[in-house]
């Protein structure tokens, strides 16, 4: 069973089984961010970290040109001309880029330009896929303003100080190839291949457990603050809330039992 929305919104929503997907819809804008686009998607990653029904959130952007341009400069400079405010979420830039407890996993699927806050919620995922026309940017210095959405703190920490500096102040653009090849990205495929991948990627995901995926989640994101020894002896210490609802949970009996019986397990997330 299926749900989506079929307004001509500037975020659409599609459920389909335990996917959310997540599509910037304007692609006149090369699907650049604004203040309702910002909501719209806030309240969408919402949706996905209340329902326990939901697996796995699938963000991608409208058209073949671009994920996300990022920040709406356009919008921007109406605010300082006195017009409407820019807002972002207290949740950052899609809703994602300051969401700092979600455990269930976020693909991003980057359709073309990925630049400034667009670049920066695919930082913010967990997984990358893209096409091989993307390219990936952090341009703000270049209009005098900053990567804020995470980009100044992600990006040294995923790909190191130079590589990270490289991009951060000689505000230089990279294709797909090099971005696969510094880690930003975990597959580049053909336009024409994208919604296989995607599928693919989908089914790959939906595979292990969704309480062990969880898990591990919270356990890498949270233990990337302690030392090593710390993060390990934390597993037998109740410091992963996730972990402990792993434990305790139906679907680990199901994996023991399903294992052994030689069949595939039926996970229900409980």
């Amino acid at each position: 069973m299926s749900e989506s929305n079929k307004n001509n919104k500037k975020v659409l929503t599609h459920v389909n089984g335990r996917v959310l997907y997540i599509t910037i819809n304007r692609p006149e804008r090369m699907n650049a961010i604004d203040t309702e686009t910002n909501r719209l998607m806030a309240e969408a990653m919402d949706r996905y970290a209340a329902d326990d029904s939901l697996w796995l959130a699938v963000i991608r952007g409208s058209g073949n040109r671009a994920f996300s341009a990022g920040g709406d400069i356009q919008a921007m400079n109406n605010a300082a001309d006195g017009g409407e405010p820019y807002k972002v979420p207290e949740t950052g830039y899609g809703g994602l880029t300051s969401r700092f407890d979600l455990d269930k996993p976020v693909l991003a699927v980057v359709n073309g330009l990925a630049m400034g806050g667009g670049f920066e919620i695919a930082l913010a995922a967990d997984l990358v896929i893209a096409v091989e026309h993307a390219t990936f940017g952090l341009p703000e210095p270049m209009v005098g303003i900053v990567a804020y959405a995470g980009g100044m703190h992600r990006l040294p920490r995923q790909i190191g100080m130079k590589r990270a500096m490289q991009l951060l102040l000689a505000c230089e653009t990279i294709d797909a190839s090099t971005a696969l090849d510094w880690g930003l990205v975990n597959e580049v495929v053909p336009a024409e291949g994208l919604d296989d991948a995607v599928e693919r990627w989908i089914h790959r995901l939906l595979k292990p457990a969704p309480l062990a995926m969880q898990a591990t989640k919270q356990c890498v994101r949270e233990g990337l603050d302690m030392d090593m020894a710390e993060a390990i002896k934390g597993q037998d210490q109740n410091r992963y809330p996730a972990l402990e609802s792993m434990r305790t949970s139906r679907d680990i009996l199901e994996g023991i039992k399903a294992f052994a019986q030689k069949r595939q397990p039926e996970w229900v997330g409980e």
